[in-house]
């Protein structure tokens, strides 16, 4: 072996202890609980020492006659449904208004995304408080501008995925905001000199040049926001624990139960099984809708 090749062995060697604990994490925190959930999907167990049974399609065929599951699974599309463009809209318009060299930008940058990394418990605590039904802040000023019946808000069947969706926008809406300022400095500023040689206004900046420049960001937000929203379980478990009644229950929360209050092992892998495929087709459609734009424009 020659001197260059040792040396080309050395840094291949370092290279390599660098990315071996990563991907012995992935195989044993990720890829052996995942191959092991495709087989507790056609299992019954209870996770005791009694053996596993066979039972072939027969949790993937209860599904379809669960009521939880389906309103669970009405439940997160409805929650995608509406915080998925609400976090994008406020995310680009956050970007685009805290894109200039203003004094103190950092400061107000940091605050937007403040909320992103503060812990998910103490946003709970803090949002529930704010929207307690009889002394919240938020129902107290409502009584302040006239409104006799304020909602129940949490306590209320009608009311309480529309805080789950307030909090949620609230508290994501800042690291897309960073994915979108990172792609608005890759806008030439000659393109907006410009169209203010052409005697372009802001608003017509924005939607001639600011969004389709934007593009493929956008489709890679939303497809990050939909996968995140089909996900959904933190905030919902510590803010309502998925009610009131099965108001907020969604998938993976329903998947929790199954597994871990019910500890039907079996039933839960099928569920999540059934999640994976959603968000699987949902994400191809998605791409396949940007490859289409893409080649369209």
């Amino acid at each position: 072996m020659t001197s260059r090749q040792k040396r080309e062995l050395k840094t291949n060697l370092v290279g390599y202890s660098f990315i071996i604990p990563n991907f012995i994490g992935y195989f044993i925190f990720i890829f052996v609980p995942v191959c092991f959930s495709f087989i507790l999907s056609v299992m019954k167990w209870d996770g005791s020492d009694a053996p596993m049974q066979f039972v072939g399609l027969q949790n993937f065929m209860k599904l379809a006659g669960d009521s939880t599951f389906i309103i669970s699974l009405k439940n997160t599309v409805w929650y995608a449904v509406f915080t998925v463009p609400l976090t994008l809209a406020a995310s680009l318009l956050t970007a685009v208004m805290l894109n200039s060299k203003i004094k103190g930008i950092v400061v107000y940058r940091t605050a937007f995304f403040f909320p992103y990394v503060a812990s998910l418990v103490a946003v709970g605590a803090v949002w529930n408080m704010l929207f307690q039904p009889e002394f919240g802040p938020i129902n107290e000023i409502l009584k302040a501008l006239g409104v006799a019946n304020p909602p129940k808000w949490c306590a209320s069947t009608d009311w309480a995925m529309w805080v789950i969706i307030i909090v949620s926008v609230w508290k994501y809406m800042g690291y897309y905001m960073v994915v979108y300022l990172a792609a608005l400095q890759g806008i030439s500023h000659d393109l907006y000199e410009a169209a203010e040689i052409d005697g372009a206004t802001g608003l017509k900046k924005l939607r001639y040049i600011t969004i389709p420049m934007l593009t493929p960001t956008t489709f890679f937000v939303v497809i990050m926001l939909t996968i995140q929203c089909f996900k959904v379980f933190d905030l919902i478990y510590v803010m309502t624990g998925g009610g009131p009644g099965r108001a907020t229950n969604v998938l993976v929360n329903h998947i929790y139960n199954a597994a871990f209050v019910d500890f039907k092992f079996g039933y839960a892998s099928a569920s999540a099984l059934v999640l994976f495929a959603i968000v699987l087709v949902i994400t191809l459609i998605q791409l396949w809708g940007e490859k289409k734009f893409t080649d369209f424009v």
